[in-house]
């Protein structure tokens, strides 16, 4: 064999293994990614959060938000939008992470009016309302009255369950998973146990059509 013909025939070797190389190191880390996502599933879903969409769906946002935020109030109707658009494939799951300074007071209430079933419509009054009750990048719960007042909300269970310790617990927990699941700010965004691989609705949009079409 000429020197030409074998340089030819090393270099077509070591592609081949770099090709085969990159190939299982893909893979691996594809298994990797999918045993941390299911890993992170029991720090992320939680029967009592607020949930949304078909609970069977195969497509399972989880979303850690503040009320206070407004990249969350900007954020909330993109992602109905999304789940509009893939009617009974996409579940949202919400849990609280007041970082806010005055926001864990609000968020209380918020689990309150959960357990009247109205936590989506206190949520979307709060989120239009925004500017009127955070002041300066903080939470004042003593001006949320007159935004949840045309809820027709029972407003003394309303308070009696925002001081309920039960609730205290819940959002005690889900800070301590936002802890676990490295959650600094918010929205941050879980998709199947998956993190965004960085901020940004096209992202989201992204792992969402991942999962969807894994789904198939």
């Amino acid at each position: 064999m000429n020197p030409k013909t074998l340089f030819v025939s090393v270099a077509a070797l070591l592609v081949l293994a770099f090709a085969g190389g990159s190939y299982f190191y893909k893979q691996q880390q594809a298994e990797t990614a999918a045993q941390l996502a299911q890993q992170n599933m029991a720090a992320l879903v939680r029967a009592d959060a607020p949930s949304f969409g078909n609970p069977n769906a195969p497509v399972h946002i989880v979303e850690f938000f503040d009320p206070a935020c407004g990249t969350c109030r900007e954020f909330y109707p993109l992602v109905k939008a999304l789940m509009a658009a893939n009617p009974d494939k996409i579940r949202l799951s919400l849990r609280y992470a007041p970082f806010h300074p005055g926001s864990e007071a609000v968020v209380k209430v918020l689990e309150a009016a959960h357990r009247q079933g109205q936590f989506e419509p206190a949520l979307q009054a709060l989120f239009a309302a925004q500017n009127a009750w955070v002041i300066n990048h903080t939470s004042h719960v003593e001006l949320i009255g007159p935004v949840l007042e045309p809820l027709n909300l029972d407003m003394a269970r309303l308070q009696n369950d925002a001081n309920a310790p039960e609730v205290a617990t819940i959002i005690a927990r889900d800070l301590l998973d936002a802890k676990t699941m490295n959650v600094t700010m918010t929205p941050e965004f879980f998709v199947n146990g998956k993190p965004l691989p960085s901020f940004g609705f096209e992202q989201l949009k992204a792992l969402v059509d991942e999962a969807l079409a894994s789904a198939k």
